[in-house]
């Protein structure tokens, strides 16, 4: 299983995850929304070489921190096929542009439902849960799940940006995410209302379900 590092990130407080393989001391890091000197520096003390840099969706407050963190070590961009093309528009672009954060290079290996992102030799299940945007994913491994701003403790992400739908979201939690065991851990994209759940506290206890 995956060793798993959670880390605040960023003016938006962003959950960035540095997931690394025990055996082979590869690692991926997940939404690396700014303080890359911080998240490189922690790299560097857990002696971890960085294979892929992945993007739970393309808000720029998530992937602010992409480019710096791709030329410092080479380590590949991943993302949904829908996010890359959706957030790869200038229109699109231009929207979030306001939060005045940067925007991600393009990806370099586009992933869909059901795909897995080997890190080491352990993988990552991809779980596509278009919702908050076109192509938001969570991601599996073991009973670890890392939810981006698809599911929050006690929350789930907004809706009101372009790309969102209310809809999609609730039906991307519920018949992707609430159908897995409820000791799955819940690993969320912002501590807004915790930094750790469960699916069994989200199924029972979230006020959305």
């Amino acid at each position: 299983m995956l060793q798993i590092q959670q880390i605040i990130v960023g003016s938006m407080g962003v959950c960035c995850y540095i997931v690394a393989c025990p055996a082979t001391k590869k690692a991926a890091v997940i939404d690396p929304g700014g303080d890359v000197d911080s998240i490189l520096a922690e790299l560097k003390h857990s002696g971890l070489t960085l294979q892929y840099i992945i993007a739970t969706h393309g808000h720029p407050d998530h992937v602010c921190g992409n480019r710096a963190l791709k030329e410092a070590t080479g380590a590949e961009i991943v993302m949904h096929k829908a996010d890359a093309e959706f957030f790869g528009k200038p229109e699109v672009a231009g929207y979030f542009s306001m939060l005045g954060l940067e925007a991600s290079p393009p990806a370099d290996l586009e992933v869909e439902d059901g795909d897995t992102v080997k890190v080491g030799e352990e993988e990552m299940q991809v779980i596509h849960t278009p919702g908050h945007t076109p192509g938001g994913i969570c991601l599996l491994n073991g009973n670890n799940l890392i939810t981006g701003d698809t599911l929050f403790v006690g929350g789930i992400g907004r809706t009101d940006f372009p790309g969102g739908s209310h809809k999609e979201l609730i039906e991307s939690i519920r018949n992707r995410l609430l159908v897995l065991p409820e000791d799955t851990v819940v690993w969320p994209g912002h501590g807004y209302g915790g930094s750790q759940s469960t699916i069994g506290q989200e199924k029972h206890g979230n006020p959305f379900f």
